[in-house]
């Protein structure tokens, strides 16, 4: 049996775990500051699910260019998205105009890699290895 690993989907996946996150979880967890714990204002995990979406989405991102298209169009989309994130944890008064933009620039990413890794005849150069 033949099993292959969707990375796009899981790259999806997580901006849709990180835009839930980042919607539901001051809304759901307001009473855990009465327990002494502090986890909707906290900058360590912000910046960890920032990382945690970076790094998944560049791998998903970096198989597809090698392995079938060599364009750049996707990582760059997803680029201005993770700059987006990071700017709405710096100005972080204008997070709800920065968040949308910055998960539609993330899964547009993904889904324009997962549209040119399935693309007929795929624009193979030198290095391909397939």
């Amino acid at each position: 049996m033949n099993f292959r690993f969707n990375w796009d989907a899981l790259g999806i996946a997580t901006s849709v775990a990180c835009a839930i996150h980042c919607a539901i979880l001051p809304l759901l967890l307001t009473s855990l500051p009465v327990f002494g714990i502090n986890i909707i204002e906290n900058l360590a995990l912000e910046y960890l699910m920032i990382f945690i979406a970076f790094a998944i989405g560049m791998y998903s991102l970096w198989h597809g260019y090698r392995k079938h298209h060599h364009s750049l169009t996707p990582a760059i989309v997803f680029s201005i998205g993770i700059i987006l994130l990071i700017a709405k944890q710096i100005w972080h008064e204008y997070q709800f105009w920065l968040l949308p933009f910055a998960v539609l620039f993330i899964v547009c990413a993904h889904i324009i890699n997962y549209r040119a890794c399935r693309v007929h005849n795929h624009a193979h150069a030198e290095d391909c290895d397939h």
